[in-house]
């Protein structure tokens, strides 16, 4: 491989302001080694995953293979990619006889990627290549063809671990640390892109902990602009000492092919997960029950805090290890177990990697102070996930007095709307009508909610929200604090009073 050269600066002189005469920026070329070595050495401790799974061909649809190894229809390159399907024996001529006659049970295949952790033969990838499979066959990259089993794969971070038998040990690869892992650091990428078989990319990390699925909770991913296609998926994502930094996992691409932006499942998450797996087939996590927000600047700016982060507590979940600790709706959680909390996924991946049954300190921010707590970390039940909607009807026009602030409509809490919102009976104070294009309409706030806290202090009639919101005027603050119930769940909602 052809080392590159980019040259950042020439070495001339330049005049500097004090701000940039303290950042040391480099003079001279910046020379990137070639990876053709590093290549040689880890490629053999990748492998393919080969699956197949009996079908019964549905007339009408076809149902696509994980990671199947297919291109957009009508490009340029179909007929290509299908004339090598055929000639390796993968074809999809189950679909031509559809509707002909009784419908067979026809064997899907698909191919993805995997790396080897152990020389005793256990292997990573992602779930979704595994998913379903009736036959799971690792190929090394001698072609040697080993029939494998699952031990255990956890669909919340789309992991599996498999078993091979080999007659000599393996190549294996190490688990380098994802969280030392910086934008812009070169990476390498190994895999079974569209079924070619070992094939290596390279580029840099783009960008960390994104989260590129709503219902991911766990989801940090690490972004990378080495070129990952379908295929890819299990592959290992290298660090330039050679150490898996992440397991490449999904793409975004309009075309199904690579655009340069790929996605990582980050090391120090995987490694815990396979950890689990290899030892009771199953992942365990931590729970401390708490319902939590990301602190957004408005947030941070009513609280005190500097900047925004951490994780805003809005509520507890039954029997809460964090509300038996002492921890407070309100509090702002800074660290976990030693660990920043830069938001409220961060957070919740913190929790989950957490040890069960053990005592952790939890730094908090209440009331302009930092005090730490001792928090018991408890087992999730994640079979028992709470939902919950509510989409009352419009604004309505009680007889009882109404109260205007920030363009929310507030009035007591009378019998009558505590059953049109299904209310509890402790309700004080609801919302009745929220003006169109308000901030509070911006924030999500709806009739039918109730109004707890302003400020993080109690409210118990409509007046106490004027008042409160007043006072904070008079203190100069920028916004105001709400804490809000809407359908038994509960967080807190920051608006500024200059736009009320």
């Amino acid at each position: 491989m052809i080392g590159l050269m980019l040259v950042l600066g020439t070495g001339s002189a330049w005049a500097q302001t004090p701000a940039q005469a303290e950042v040391a920026l480099p003079t001279g070329p910046l020379v990137i080694p070639g990876l053709g070595p590093l290549a040689t050495r880890l490629l053999p401790a990748v492998v393919n995953v080969s699956t197949s799974e009996t079908i019964k061909p549905d007339p009408k649809k076809r149902k696509p293979a994980p990671d199947d190894d297919q291109v957009t229809p009508g490009s340029p390159f179909e007929q290509f990619f299908k004339d090598f399907m055929d000639r390796q024996g993968r074809g999809g001529g189950g679909d031509q006889d559809a509707g002909k006659g009784d419908a067979k049970p026809q064997k899907a295949q698909a191919l993805g990627s995997g790396f080897v952790i152990d020389p005793s033969g256990l292997v990573v990838t992602n779930n979704h290549v595994i998913e379903g499979a009736d036959e799971i066959t690792v190929i090394l990259q001698d072609n040697t063809n080993l029939k494998a089993e699952l031990v255990g794969r956890d669909a919340k971070t789309d992991l599996a671990l498999l078993r091979v038998k080999p007659d000599k040990p393996l190549p294996s690869v190490p688990w380098g640390d994802s969280d030392k892992a910086k934008v812009g650091d070169w990476v390498m990428a190994i895999g079974n892109p569209f079924g070619l078989g070992g094939t290596v990319t390279s580029g840099i990390i783009s960008a960390r902990a994104r989260a590129i699925n709503d219902n991911g909770p766990y989801d940090e991913f690490l972004q990378t602009d080495a070129s990952i296609n379908r295929g890819n998926s299990g592959g290992p994502l290298f660090n330039t000492a050679g150490e898996v930094i992440g397991i490449n996992s999904a793409i975004f691409s309009p075309s199904g092919g690579s655009i340069g932006i790929g996605f990582a499942i980050p090391s120090d998450l995987a490694k815990n997960v396979i950890a689990q797996l290899k030892a009771t087939g199953k992942a365990e996590r931590g729970w401390i029950g708490a319902r939590i927000q990301t602190v957004n600047d408005d947030v941070a700016t009513a609280l005190g805090l500097d900047a925004p982060k951490g994780a805003l507590v809005g509520g507890f979940l039954d029997k809460s290890p964090a509300k038996e600790a002492g921890v407070l709706p309100g509090d702002v959680l800074l660290q976990f177990d030693g660990r920043d909390v830069t938001n409220a996924r961060r957070l919740s991946r913190l929790v989950a990697d957490a040890q069960v049954d053990k005592a952790v300190p939890v730094k908090v921010w209440r009331q302009g102070q930092i005090k730490t707590i001792m928090v018991k970390v408890a087992q999730a039940d994640e079979s028992a996930e709470q939902t919950a909607s509510l989409e009352p009807g419009s604004g309505i026009s009680p007889s009882t007095p109404l109260v205007k602030a920030l363009g929310l409509s507030m009035t007591e809490a009378t019998p009558d709307l505590k059953d049109k919102f299904q209310l509890d009976d402790n309700a004080n104070v609801v919302v009745v009508d929220v003006a169109k294009g308000s901030q509070a309409a911006d924030k999500d706030l709806h009739p039918g909610d109730v109004i707890l806290e302003v400020a993080q202090e109690e409210v118990k009639a409509a007046s106490d929200v004027a008042h409160k919101i007043d006072d904070a005027k008079k203190a100069g603050r920028k916004s105001v604090l709400l804490l809000v119930e809407h359908a038994g769940e509960l967080r807190f909602v920051a608006l500024r009073i200059d736009q009320g």
